[in-house]
């Protein structure tokens, strides 16, 4: 299965492009659909959806795993966020790619065995279990991988193949 991991945000977008099968995973692509801090924001999120578009053509994956929003201290930020979120959910709809959105917990779980791991050891677990020399640069890129290969885990359970055969009906989304 061809696994899309993004991890959202108007500066940075993560994005990781994982092949899963029998419990491997291997990196197809990743990086970041990086905006500049200075341009209108109307355009950086023009740039996301243009840089999402390109990157769902090109690799077509069959899932997308996507952060769960939350919101800490900053809800402005978390207001921007939220908005470049919604351009990379629309991408994906217009794309037909079923969208699976998991918790920090829940990505930290199925890297690590362990829902309250450090930033640090998700880094490495998704280093080693993607066989990579070193951690992907910038964090978000990491993330992203991690969160794919935390789809990559749930796909495997009879109840998440029941849920993305449901995602696959227009409209839908698990």
């Amino acid at each position: 299965m061809r696994i899309l991991g993004i991890d959202p945000g108007y500066a940075i977008v993560g994005y990781g492009v994982i092949e899963a099968k029998n419990g491997l995973y291997h990196p197809i692509e990743y990086g970041a659909v990086t905006t500049r801090a200075g341009d209108d924001f109307g355009l950086r999120l023009k740039e996301i959806y243009e840089g999402m578009t390109e990157l769902l053509r090109q690799h077509r994956p069959q899932a997308a795993a996507v952060e769960k929003l939350y919101f800490t201290n900053n809800k402005t930020t978390g207001i921007g966020v939220a908005e470049a979120r919604g351009v990379i959910l629309l991408s994906l709809s217009q794309a037909q790619v079923p969208l699976f959105e998991y918790t920090p917990m829940q990505v930290k779980q199925a890297v690590t065995g362990y829902g309250k791991a450090l930033k640090p050891q998700v880094q490495e677990m998704t280093r080693r279990l993607l066989k990579l020399p070193s951690i992907p640069k910038p964090d978000d890129t990491a993330d992203a991988l991690a969160l794919a290969i935390c789809h990559g885990q749930a796909a495997g359970s009879a109840l998440r193949r029941n849920l993305l055969e449901r995602a696959r009906e227009p409209g839908k989304a698990i």
